[in-house]
């Protein structure tokens, strides 16, 4: 995922923000957020903000679909 320009803990993003900075289209985010979110029946609002957090999930969803196993990897148990 690039690097976010912003700083801001509070900075809410705007769907073409949001793609821009995951680095895919308005329309791959829509079926990202289709395909993860809004299932069984749910509708997408027509304009949805994000914030950084929000962009940390959708940025592990965007790259585990480039991925061919798709799993997640585990770390290791601290002692």
């Amino acid at each position: 995922m690039p690097r976010l320009s912003r700083s801001t803990k509070d900075h809410v993003y705007t769907e073409a923000e949001a793609a821009a900075a995951l680095g895919v289209t308005v329309a791959r985010l829509h079926e990202i957020l289709d395909e993860h979110i809004f299932t069984k029946g749910n509708v997408r609002p027509a304009a949805i903000r994000f914030t950084g957090s929000d962009l940390l999930l959708l940025g592990y969803w965007c790259n585990s679909q480039r991925a061919t196993s798709g799993e997640v990897i585990m770390m290791p148990k601290r002692n």
